[in-house]
């Protein structure tokens, strides 16, 4: 495990046996409380052991998203207890269910903007972020993001960020500025392991879009079958707490499509370990430039299940296809 993370955690028990300590004496030293404080001794014993993150069975290293969630824990997901099986078990059918809920509504029209998206997670959770946020104005906000790690406690930094954007939009701060205080957040609350890399933009009444891209993979552009990349303009969120970004600003004309995904699309392998790559999916969106957002996203999903073929399906993956109606 690395150093930084093992500090931060060693400093996450020495703060809950603190707490702990305080609570045994207003509470009259209840069992349970002295159960906990004697699990947090033990960690730190591993700590100082040099075993702290080794599965007590089979001595191999323990998954790092469980320890950063639970830095109690002492065995691997292959020795899990039956009753800890059952609870890991709850627990993913739980943050599902939430994940599902923080989604946008698919396939829909909003002013001139025809939208749809695709979300989902190579497990139960996906560490991908999606959504679209429409505004008095008229004004059409999306993003699409990658958090780094997998697992819950990926899942759990995707509704972090969620919950970050929602509630800047709706200062109606600059778009650049509502990635910079999300990056700050996020920096601030977060491991230093953790990251995000993400697709913010604004789509206007008259065809406008302004973009951020935060490290993210270059957003396509197709109008008439040309294909333009918008590249990232700067680090991903949560490397640095006084990160600053820029954004470039887009004329979408009538029929024009706007394509964000993540690097389950890009990235997907075949059998022998070949990717699928950028330039095959920019050439996809070339020849179906015509097609509505909907049918467009199911063209790539046919196009990179083929490519993939019985290889397994390695990483999340979301696609967002923002679509200007012809003829309004």
């Amino acid at each position: 495990m690395p150093v930084n993370i093992e500090i931060t955690l060693r400093e996450e028990l020495l703060n809950r046996r603190q707490k702990l300590e305080s609570a045994t004496v207003v509470f009259d030293e209840r069992k349970a409380l002295k159960s906990l404080l004697s699990e947090v001794d033990a960690a730190l014993e591993r700590m100082e052991a040099g075993t702290f993150g080794l599965c007590e069975v089979c001595h191999d290293p323990i998954e790092p998203e469980r320890l950063i969630r639970d830095p109690l824990t002492q065995f691997c997901l292959d020795h899990l207890t039956l009753a800890q099986q059952r609870a890991l078990e709850e627990d993913l059918m739980l943050a599902s269910e939430i994940q599902r809920g923080l989604l946008p509504k698919n396939k829909l029209q909003i002013g001139e903007w025809e939208v749809s998206h695709f979300y989902e997670g190579a497990g139960p959770v996906s560490g991908d972020y999606c959504d679209l946020v429409e505004t008095g104005d008229g004004s059409l906000y999306f993003v699409v993001g990658d958090v780094s790690g997998k697992g819950i406690a990926a899942s759990m930094l995707m509704a972090h960020l969620h919950a970050m954007f929602r509630s800047l939009i709706s200062f109606g701060l600059p778009l650049n500025q509502i990635v910079e205080r999300a990056s700050r957040v996020f920096c601030e609350s977060t491991l230093p392991s953790h990251y995000a890399t993400l697709v913010c933009g604004r789509a206007g009444l008259s065809g406008e879009v302004e973009l951020c891209n935060a490290g993210h993979l270059p957003s396509l552009v197709s109008c008439g079958g040309e294909i333009t990349m918008v590249t990232a303009s700067g680090l991903p969120l949560g490397m640095f707490h006084n990160e600053e970004f820029s954004t470039d600003k887009l004329s979408l004309s009538p029929g024009s499509t706007l394509l964000l995904y993540t690097d389950g699309l890009s990235e997907a392998q075949d059998g022998v370990g070949a990717e699928y790559g950028r330039e095959r999916l920019a050439r996809l969106v070339s020849e179906s430039h015509a097609l509505p957002p909907e049918e467009l996203i199911d063209t790539c999903l046919q196009d990179v299940a083929a490519f993939r073929s019985d290889a397994a399906k390695r990483d999340d993956l979301t696609i967002m296809a923002i679509r200007r109606v012809a003829g309004v």
